[in-house]
């Protein structure tokens, strides 16, 4: 008898230890009150019917966030009207989506990143922009935060730079105050839509850019553009570091003469300093973002930058 009780014991001792190392189910975290219709697209993976969305026509200034969890998903300027029957977006919040396979084994589906939240599915290669992709959200599973509430995103601005291979501009950039995100892609090329194997090729004109988007009110362009200056070598003519190519060039994209003028001021300072920079000042063109498994490259990998070390030049 005494043996069974043991056998006993354990096996509730076993079965409680289980229940207590389970995460949390969401049911048990604390997100908004959804209400039926709510429950039913963002929880049972439901779709609003066509046109009826709040956001399908709709072209206010500001910020898209989970209606679960209030994280940050879409801002009002990667917003497209495609006809589709529900808002369109073409691009996202870095880190802010999750992709996988859909239950019919042929659709992607996408996920709020933080809470797990249905929001729609995404398309590419339809042509409605130049980026090639489509987020089909429900406006159910989105709230509208307009850009007078949300100052930090409705004022942040864009730099481009390129100095090397962009996993390690990226990584730098992503880690410096007032960065809101920094995200590796293409730039200067003729081709659209370019692929990784493209650019290396060497034949399309392409740079591989870093696309730094930032809040003013914390850092300005000319500061980014001095540290851009002081984390890699302006003044190698084939690349940077090991990397070799045309790719790989240093070099800095401008959008209006105030950042081209600050770009000159900065590589004339540099020259008196006894710089040889080589860094080509050229205009923006279309930004191509670069495949998923490009972006946070060393962050995934938990690893520093190879090529890329800050010294002090100003």
């Amino acid at each position: 008898m005494r043996k069974y009780i043991i056998i006993a014991f354990s096996i509730v001792l076993m079965l409680n230890l289980i229940s207590y190392s389970e995460e949390p189910t969401m049911a048990e975290k604390s997100y908004n009150k959804l209400s039926p219709e709510e429950e039913r697209v963002i929880i049972h993976k439901g779709t609003e019917a066509p046109f009826s969305g709040k956001y399908n026509i709709f072209s206010e200034k500001g910020s898209y966030h989970c209606k679960r969890c209030n994280a940050l998903l879409y801002r009002s300027d990667d917003k497209f009207s495609s006809s589709c029957g529900w808002p369109s977006f073409d691009d996202e919040i870095k880190g802010a989506i999750k992709r996988q396979k859909d239950v019919d084994g042929k659709r992607t589906e996408i996920l709020c990143a933080n809470c797990g939240a249905h929001l729609g599915h995404v398309f590419e290669g339809e042509g409605f922009t130049k980026k090639n992709v489509r987020h089909c959200v429900n406006s159910i599973s989105m709230t509208f935060v307009p850009a007078k509430q949300n100052p930090h995103i409705a004022k942040a601005a864009k730099a481009y730079f390129t100095g090397g291979c962009f996993w390690g501009v990226e990584y730098l950039f992503e880690h410096k105050d007032g960065v809101i995100s920094a995200v590796s892609g293409y730039m200067g090329g003729a081709l659209e839509n370019p692929s990784y194997q493209d650019v290396s090729s060497g034949n399309t004109g392409h740079l591989e850019v870093v696309e730094v988007t930032y809040d003013p009110t914390k850092v300005n362009y000319e500061e980014l553009a001095k540290f851009f200056f002081e984390i890699h070598d302006p003044t190698q003519v084939d690349g940077q570091g090991p990397d070799i190519g045309e790719q790989y060039l240093s070099a800095i994209f401008y959008k209006n003469d105030d950042e081209k003028k600050i770009v000159h001021k900065l590589i004339n300072i540099l020259k008196t300093k006894g710089y040889k920079v080589v860094t080509k000042v050229l205009p923006s063109g279309t930004f191509w973002k670069a495949e998923d498994y490009h972006q946070d490259y060393y962050d995934k990998k938990k690893q520093q930058p190879y090529c890329h070390v800050y010294k002090k030049k100003f």
